[in-house]
């Protein structure tokens, strides 16, 4: 019940102070029950995946990325059974420095293969931050025409400060982007560390986006990340910049001549563009074709692909050892006291690295 104020009584003539409020639920009434998402079973996942359901892929995707171990049991089922389907796409890496327009260059190549009678995938990696290993995944937010097509699918992920952002999730997501029907799957690095690596290691074509006009332009040349990309293009080439473009262009395929011949026996081209304008967006593309008809050919491209799938192999064994290590009791119990040895100069690291790994092993046999 609300009281009466009592400055509204005669002795305060002049002063009006008009009645509060009830007091609101602090729950929203209108706030309709959460509807509970369904629980497909492995069969359900796969057939609409199959079926090309987004909404079921993206469901899939969710399991993939997820750290519950009954969510990985079943995200490697689903896998297993959709890579026969799998396989069907060229996989194209995209990655260049922060600010170069690579979500923008992203939308404007995306409509450019849609055009054409493509399906996209996208996966875009967002980093991740140190301190609050949260990330902000608004890169869909900068592919506008994409992310309003029907054969698109744009799926930004955290890093969590995985290799640079791209490890073996992102292969996976791939597998299932395929095994939905998408012809064609980019995935977008966060531009710095170890994370061109990685995507090098899961793609047919790796693309290096770059910028003219910023200074020395050789200066933004780092030898491994140049020895990595089948082809390199400048973006912002409109207006007043495109002979500062043109020029920088110039310098890359000087640059790359002093690079011996890749494996695949390609020899990388220099393009320029505008992502914001759509100009030169065709020509990357005949590129791209002209590329990977020429490793079809030679024999690279599955070559290529036998070798990832050897590499990731690899990658996962590492994985699951060092999460079978961190995680073991023995080792949890012993782990700081041995750090703490070795801190204090009581042993060497080399010796607790061992003395762990025995502990390790005897515990596992052990069991």
């Amino acid at each position: 019940m609300i009281m009466e104020h009592p400055e509204n009584d005669d002795a305060y003539k002049g002063l009006k102070v008009n009645k509060g409020v009830e007091n609101v639920p602090t729950v929203n009434p209108y706030l309709k029950k959460r509807v509970q998402r369904k629980q497909y079973t492995t069969s359900e996942f796969v057939d609409g995946i199959l079926k090309g359901n987004i909404t079921i892929l993206s469901q899939a995707v969710t399991l993939v990325e997820s750290a519950k171990y009954d969510h990985q049991l079943l995200a490697q089922e689903i896998i297993e059974k959709c890579l026969p389907y799998a396989g069907n796409s060229v996989r194209i890496g995209i990655t260049g420095v922060p600010g170069a327009g690579k979500s923008t260059s992203i939308d404007s190549f995306g409509m450019y293969l849609l055009k054409q009678g493509h399906k996209l995938a996208v996966l875009a990696i967002d980093p991740s931050s140190e301190r609050s290993k949260g990330s902000i995944l608004g890169d869909k937010t900068r592919m506008e025409a994409l992310s309003r097509e029907k054969n698109a699918f744009i799926r930004p992920s955290p890093s969590a400060g995985s290799l640079g952002g791209v490890a073996r999730k992102t292969r996976e997501t791939i597998i299932l982007c395929e095994a939905a029907g998408f012809d064609t799957v980019f995935v977008e690095t966060v531009g710095v560390g170890q994370s061109e690596t990685a995507v090098h290691s899961m793609v047919d074509f790796f693309l290096l986006i770059q910028l003219a006009g910023t200074g020395d332009e050789l200066q933004g040349i780092k030898r491994g990340i140049m020895e990595m990309a089948d082809g390199i293009v400048i973006n912002k080439a409109d207006g007043d910049n495109v002979d500062k473009a043109q020029l920088a262009a110039a310098q890359y395929r000087n640059a790359l001549h002093l690079f011996p011949l890749a494996e695949s026996g390609w020899s990388p081209k220099v393009l320029t563009y505008s992502g914001y304008y759509n100009l030169g967006i065709k020509e990357i593309w005949d590129m791209v074709y002209e590329y990977v008809a020429f490793t079809k050919k030679n024999g690279y491209f599955e070559h290529k692909r036998r070798e990832q799938s050897k590499y990731w192999m690899y990658e996962s064994i590492n994985d699951t050892l060092r999460d079978t290590f961190y995680n073991n009791p023995a080792v949890q119990a012993n782990l700081m006291q041995t750090e703490r040895m070795v801190l204090d100069n009581e042993i060497t690291p080399f010796v607790a690295a061992k003395r762990m790994i025995d502990l390790l092993l005897n515990d596992l046999r052990k069991k």
